[in-house]
């Protein structure tokens, strides 16, 4: 069994519109812009990271913005919901501000024990605020939230799968513990985690597959502290019979993939260097970044992309 995964490191979705995109996640959420790049593969579209002052793993969220993408069809073989850490007492300033904000979909419930505010994206996306007791994680403070009420980081994501029972005999193998059921969900927890240690599985056998596009998570990942541990990481699912990648230089983390059972794609990704490699803590998300082989076409690639906010 794998002992080195510590929670979520990340997760990366699509997006149809950037700025929309960045609205949505620095002036609702408030969350930290901590990263404006590019798709390393698509220079073309650009590569959003949020999340707290020093994008700590487990708290970035991450988008690829192509411009109109057809939006996705939610089903199974998916991230279904990405699931955010608030403090206890916080959902009711929560449903305020989005209702105020014309965000769509918000709907309130109990999880597991926990208050839940649900609520969806610009472009459909399946995201949870969930109260959260004794979340000692230090936010970021944007204006309008309180140090008692901003977003801690992921507490966790829900996976919709036909059948779960592939994926839970993962999840034990990856170091997750399952701990309860409730309705469609079976809950799964990394003892002494990150605080993003949380993955609910459901059982939805009668819905159809997804097809991605907008809105959709594109792949979620998993932290480790370090490409050593990484590579441990990675003997330990190829001796198993997973297909992993080659380990990929992200130039703010070393990332590894492959397809898990349910279909999801996921990444396991250190921690080091960190989102400061290349910028000051104090200016994180400002200018942006390009990877060493993109600088010669720096003008056209800056030409292409439209301006964000700050």
């Amino acid at each position: 069994m794998i002992k080195d995964i510590k929670g979520l490191h990340h997760v990366t979705s699509m997006a149809s519109d950037a700025q929309q995109n960045n609205r949505f996640f620095t002036d609702v959420l408030g969350l930290r812009r901590v990263k404006k790049t590019v798709n390393f593969d698509d220079p073309s579209v650009y590569h959003l990271y949020y999340g707290d002052e020093m994008g700590t793993p487990g708290t970035v969220m991450t988008y690829f913005p192509f411009p109109h993408m057809m939006t996705g069809r939610p089903g199974v073989g998916e991230v279904g919901e990405t699931q955010f850490s608030i403090p206890k007492g916080s959902r009711a300033f929560w449903k305020d501000r989005l209702v105020a904000r014309g965000v769509g979909g918000i709907q309130t419930d109990t999880v597991f024990g926990a208050d839940r505010l649900r609520f969806t994206g610009p472009d459909g996306e399946g995201l949870a605020l969930i109260e959260t007791l004794d979340d000692v994680r230090a936010p970021w403070i944007a204006d309008g939230i309180s140090e008692d009420t901003a977003i801690r980081g992921f507490a966790g994501a829900r996976f919709n799968l036909h059948d779960k029972a592939a994926t839970e005999e993962l999840l034990r193998f990856m170091g997750y513990e399952r701990t309860d059921t409730e309705g469609d969900d079976t809950r799964f927890i990394i003892p002494g985690g990150n605080g993003a240690d949380t993955i609910d599985l459901a059982a939805l056998p009668k819905t159809p597959f997804a097809r991605q596009g907008a809105g959709s998570v594109h792949h979620v990942a998993f932290a480790v502290e370090n490409r050593e541990k990484q590579l441990d990481v990675r003997k330990a699912l190829m001796d198993t019979g997973y297909q992993v990648t080659p380990v990929i230089d992200r130039d703010y983390f070393w990332a590894i993939y492959f397809r898990s059972p349910g279909g999801i794609l996921f990444e396991i990704a250190t921690s080091e260097p960190g989102f400061n490699r290349d910028e000051d803590t104090a200016h994180l998300g400002e200018a942006l970044k390009l990877p060493n082989r993109y600088e010669p076409f720096r003008s056209k690639i800056e030409a292409g992309l439209v301006p964000l906010a700050a």
